[in-house]
C-alpha cells in the first residue's frame, strides 16, 4: 500500500489536537503539505509551529466550520498557498452533555448540529468544488460509532454522526465517476483531549469505556490517522462511500 503523499496537499479540520493533530502529523510525515484548520487559535499555532520546526510544509488557518464564509476562505487560502487540494479530513466536532432526549435543550441540539453536521457539509461543498477543477481528490469525514449504533442519552450527538454518514454515502456516489473518493471513519473511544474533558466533567468513566472494548484499552489518535491516510491513499482506490469502523471491537 502506498502511503506516500509527496507533492500532495492535505487539509485537516479540528487539527489543533487529538485525532486531527495526529492525522496532520501523519500526512506531513508522508510528504504532504498540510493545512491545519481549527477554532482554537493558540493550540492551532502551536501545532503548526511544531510541524514547521520538524521541517514540514504546514499552514495554519483559523476556521469555524459552522460558518460557510470562513470555510470558503479556508479553501481559497489553501489553493492560493499550495495550488491544489488532494486530501481532506473533515474532523472538527464537539461533544455535548449526556442527557435524556426529553430533557435536551434546543441550544445544545443546534450547536452540535452546526459544527458536527453543517460543518462537514460546508467543508465538503467547497472541497469538492476545488477537487472538481483538478479531476481528483479524496475526502474522509469523521463520524463515530455513535453513527452506526445506539447512543442512549446522546441522541443529538448521534443524529449528527448518522447524518455525516448520510452525507458521505450520498456524495460518494455523486462524485465517484469524477475522480473524487469520499469515505468516513467511525472512531470508538479514543485517547483525546475531548475524551479527557468528558471524564473530568463526569460524563463518562474510563472503566465504562474499557469495559465495552474486547481489546481492553481505548484507541490512540495515531490509529485513526492511519485509517484516514489509507482511505486517502491509492491503496484504497476502489473504496467508495465506506464507513470504516475503528473501535477496538466495541460494535462487534
Amino acid at each position: 500500500m502506498n502511503f506516500s503523499f509527496e507533492n500532495k496537499v492535505a487539509l485537516v479540520t479540528g487539527a489543533a489536537m487529538g485525532m486531527g493533530l495526529a492525522t496532520a502529523k501523519a500526512f506531513a510525515e508522508a510528504g504532504a503539505a498540510v493545512v491545519l484548520a481549527d477554532y482554537n487559535e493558540e493550540a492551532l499555532q502551536a501545532a503548526t509551529a511544531e510541524l514547521i520546526a520538524a521541517g514540514h510544509q504546514a499552514l495554519a488557518i483559523h476556521c469555524d466550520v459552522s460558518d460557510e464564509a470562513e470555510v470558503m476562505a479556508m479553501i481559497e487560502q489553501t489553493v492560493a498557498t499550495y495550488g491544489r487540494l488532494d486530501a481532506a479530513f473533515n474532523n472538527a466536532g464537539i461533544m455535548i452533555p449526556a442527557v435524556a432526549t426529553a430533557d435536551a435543550t434546543n441550544e445544545d441540539f443546534d450547536r452540535v448540529t452546526a459544527i458536527n453536521l453543517r460543518g462537514v457539509w460546508n467543508c465538503m461543498k467547497h472541497e469538492l468544488r476545488q477537487m472538481l477543477t483538478q479531476g481528483s481528490g479524496a475526502i474522509v469525514n469523521n463520524s463515530s460509532i455513535a453513527g452506526v449504533s445506539s447512543a442512549p442519552t446522546r441522541a443529538s450527538y448521534a443524529a449528527t454522526k448518522y447524518g455525516v454518514l448520510g452525507l458521505t454515502k450520498s456524495t460518494a456516489v455523486e462524485y465517484a465517476a469524477k475522480g473524487i473518493r469520499i469515505n468516513a471513519v467511525c472512531p470508538g473511544s479514543i485517547e483525546t483531549p475531548m475524551v479527557a474533558d468528558m471524564i473530568e466533567k463526569g460524563w463518562i468513566t474510563m472503566d465504562d469505556m474499557i469495559g465495552n472494548l474486547p481489546i481492553q484499552r481505548i484507541g490512540r489518535p495515531e490509529e485513526i490517522a492511519s485509517a484516514v491516510l489509507w482511505l486517502c491513499s491509492p491503496g484504497a482506490s476502489f473504496v467508495i462511500g465506506h464507513a470504516l469502523v475503528v473501535d477496538g471491537g466495541a460494535t462487534v
